[in-house]
């Protein structure tokens, strides 16, 4: 049956070798090797090039692999539901998230999880470049104002606001009545900025907007260390406010007002075209609860 030598096929290439899928999986070496030449021989072409010290795909192999590791995956995830019991959530879970978001939120996020839904085990890898679900071999992304596209769908689960803060000690840049705000301070700014950016910010005292023109001191790459660096009095900067939210409440930051214009949103994503799992389900509806996300 070509389904069985697929599957076989793809879990020696996750796993880099027969031996090592053989482990994995606790079937025989032998076994997965004749599969693997049986679907060979059905397709006609070779996909795995014998003789070598690591797993080598062709050209033929890598295509297959490509197009079908993650439909194969999926109806072995649904199988696995069934035989545990119909809609039970289990198996592994692989989740990307950006930096920001699991370092600050994504621990307790887990533990809460794993503790509901303990027959998942998670794999959560951290980054903030763009992945393809099926290319990276994921099962749900965790985006910051993802860009469309309708391979994915999902809900926004969190908004979050930029806010214009500094140490208390930082002297903050006078209003001068009749003239068109450009106010300058030193500010501590994420990477790619340019020095000719003006924030337009909506004042925290009255409301009313202020045209900011940040002079950058240091250009960080993190919002924590931007964070961390305003703490340590380098400067203001712009940051989402659930990175210092504790820092306003205890006094150790100020805030000088909100950037003008739409908030960012966090939204958790998964494919469209695949069977959607009762553990992806699960995970979906679990970051929505947990942040109290309002219902679709």
């Amino acid at each position: 049956m070509e389904l069985l030598g697929l599957d076989s096929f793809n879990l020696v290439v996750r796993h880099g070798g027969f031996g090592a899928a053989s482990r994995a999986c606790g079937q025989p070496k032998a076994t997965l090797s004749r599969r693997v030449r049986d679907l060979e021989e059905s397709l006609g072409v070779r996909l795995i090039e014998r003789g070598g010290r690591s797993l080598r795909l062709t050209d033929e192999g890598a295509v297959l692999h490509a197009q079908t590791a993650s439909p194969v995956e999926a109806i072995n995830d649904a199988l696995n539901d069934i035989r545990a019991g119909l809609g039970r959530p289990s198996g592994r879970l692989r989740i990307s998230a950006p930096i920001l978001f699991a370092n600050t939120a994504l621990g307790v996020l887990a533990a809460k999880f794993i503790e509901a839904y303990p027959d998942v085990i998670l794999e959560i890898s951290t980054e903030d470049r763009f992945v393809d679900l099926a290319a990276d071999d994921l099962d749900v992304v965790i985006r910051a104002n993802p860009r469309p596209d309708d391979t994915l769908v999902g809900r926004c689960f969190m908004r979050n606001e930029l806010v214009l803060v500094a140490p208390p000690g930082l002297s903050r840049p006078a209003r001068v009545e009749g003239s068109a705000e450009r106010l300058t301070f030193p500010a501590v700014m994420r990477m790619g900025t340019g020095d000719d950016d003006v924030w337009t910010i909506i004042d925290a005292d009255d409301g009313l907007p202020r045209r900011y023109h940040p002079k950058a001191v240091l250009r960080l790459s993190s919002p924590l260390t931007i964070r961390n660096a305003v703490l340590a009095g380098a400067g203001a900067a712009l940051v989402p406010r659930t990175v210092v939210a504790e820092d306003l409440a205890s006094g150790q930051l100020i805030s000088w007002g909100t950037a003008s214009g739409p908030e960012i949103e966090v939204w958790v994503l998964h494919a469209s075209r695949r069977l959607v799992s009762p553990k992806v389900t699960a995970f979906v509806n679990f970051v929505c609860d947990h942040f109290n996300a309002p219902t679709r």
